[in-house]
């Protein structure tokens, strides 16, 4: 980033400076994306063809002049003519940073600069400063020096590490932590990077499973992207990561708790100048998903500008959480009906997906939370009406939505989000909801609520409407553990 900032300076390239950063989950289709949105560049309407994709970069960059592309954290060999960056010629440079001097080479870069880890007294130093600043008694100081020695100098496993025993005192226990260290780093030696013990170790050291839980229900967001708090500690409710509680207040301080001690302990962080984002860093993310895969439940394929739906073999019976939010998946293919029976969340949101096929649903009885939020979904399948132990329905944002289906079936159902939808009725069936707890309603075209709707939904905790809509003014003073209840435009 530093070298970066200096070359933005530099008048031989004008400005034209383009980071552009690299995952493992790479494709030719997500780096072109982000290239042109570097170069802001708009492909053209609909444009999926690779060869073109390419064409087009090639006359922006040719249009450029003198420019430097730099492809930050590449971990395989990128074929650049696919991508279309420009031969070498003066003024244009192509800069690349890996963790494998294999890739280097393979890409044939000219000049391979070894980037070198920070020294001991940096080392030490950082450590302290993520510790606390604490006195620290000479034999934990010397067992501290150890368990840093194996951080290698890498700043994110010594950030991580040090955030993980902060508060420790105990001689006994720093003991055990250095022992236990050594045994993940020992065990975990053919992990393919040598920071991943080190944060596994951390994510280890959580020790309370609704702490690791949560950890790993981040993962399922795109790389470097913004998250939430508030929308993360509603899922976290929803999805029942969390210790019960007996009111919505409670449980969102819970929430807080929890995202509190996962970024003392450096497995989350702030977005830089908002309060009320986290993030993963690429590579906690990506031991993250590293544990998912050990067990293989989750499939995470968000942020890919994927334009279709996986296969169905990837579809596996063992699955528990699948992520495709934030792609560009327009259909699935009729009569494609996955067999995921232990299915349990299901994330579609933000992708401009306009129907479902009625069977796609009907081997996922399982599910327990769908997020269809963003999408231009027109209108949902009948077969959502069987899903029987759902317990979040998410349409928030389908704003070519006009009717959902009887909900009457989904008697466990405890959060409906309607909100920014074109629904001007509520759905049939809501008044069997009685385990309901959060109706949110806000900015639709609901003109009413019939009388003993409300009255029916005695466990809600959260309502929020649309200011014209008529309400019977009694039955939600009657609601006693209603907490939130808004009017809005």
């Amino acid at each position: 980033m530093y070298a970066h900032d200096n070359l933005l300076n530099e008048p031989t390239f004008s400005g034209h400076i383009y980071w552009i950063t690299d995952s493992q989950e790479f494709s030719i289709h997500k780096l072109q994306s982000d290239i042109a949105q570097a170069l802001k560049l708009d492909f053209s309407c609909g444009n999926d063809d690779e060869k073109k994709r390419a064409a087009q970069l090639f006359q922006t960059f040719q249009k450029r002049g003198s420019f430097v592309l730099i492809l930050d954290d590449v971990w395989k060999q990128i074929d650049a003519e696919k991508i279309s960056i420009p031969p070498r010629r003066n003024g244009c440079k192509l800069v690349i940073t890996s963790r494998s001097k294999e890739v280097c080479h393979r890409m044939g870069c000219q000049r391979v600069i070894k980037v070198n880890t920070i020294s001991e007294q940096e080392v030490w130093e950082l450590f302290l400063k993520k510790l606390g600043r604490v006195e620290l008694h000479p034999e934990v100081e010397e067992i501290c020096k150890k368990m840093v020695k194996r951080c290698g100098g890498l700043p994110l496993a010594l950030v991580t590490l040090a955030g993980s025993m902060r508060g420790v005192t105990d001689i006994h226990e720093w003991r055990d932590a250095s022992e236990e260290l050594k045994q993940s780093c020992m065990g975990r030696a053919d992990m393919e990077n040598e920071v991943l013990p080190i944060l596994l170790y951390s994510y280890d050291r959580l020790r309370d499973p609704k702490l690791q839980r949560c950890f790993l229900y981040c993962s399922l967001y795109p790389e470097d992207y913004p998250i939430g708090k508030d929308k993360l500690i509603e899922n976290f409710i929803s999805e029942e990561l969390m210790d019960r509680r007996l009111s919505w207040r409670a449980e969102n301080d819970q929430g807080y708790a929890i995202l509190n001690q996962l970024e003392r302990a450096c497995l989350l962080e702030r977005v830089s100048g908002s309060d009320g984002f986290l993030k993963l860093r690429d590579v906690i993310r990506d031991m993250a998903l590293w544990i998912t895969k050990d067990n293989c439940t989750y499939m995470v394929k968000a942020g890919l500008h994927l334009r279709e739906i996986p296969d169905v073999q990837e579809w596996t019976e063992d699955l528990d959480k699948i992520s495709l939010m934030n792609n560009s998946i327009e259909e699935i293919s009729i009569g494609m009906s996955p067999n995921c029976p232990q299915l349990s969340t299901l994330i579609l949101s933000k992708n401009p997906l306009k129907s479902i096929p009625d069977c796609f649903f009907m081997q996922m009885r399982g599910l327990r939370t769908l997020n269809l939020s963003g999408t231009s979904i027109q209108y949902l399948p009948h077969s959502i009406s069987d899903l029987m132990n759902l317990r979040t329905l998410l349409l928030r944002r389908c704003f070519n939505l006009k009717t959902v289906p009887t909900l009457e079936k989904l008697k466990l159902l405890t959060r409906l989000d309607l909100a920014n939808t074109k629904i001007e009725e509520l759905p049939d069936g809501v008044e069997s909801l009685t385990n309901l707890k959060v109706l949110d309603l806000v900015r639709t075209s609901l003109s009413m609520i019939p009388t003993g709707v409300l009255h029916s939904l005695s466990l809600l905790q959260q309502l929020r409407l649309p200011i014209h809509t008529r309400v019977p003014i009694e039955e939600v003073l009657s609601l006693q553990q209603l907490e939130d209840f808004l009017w809005q435009r």
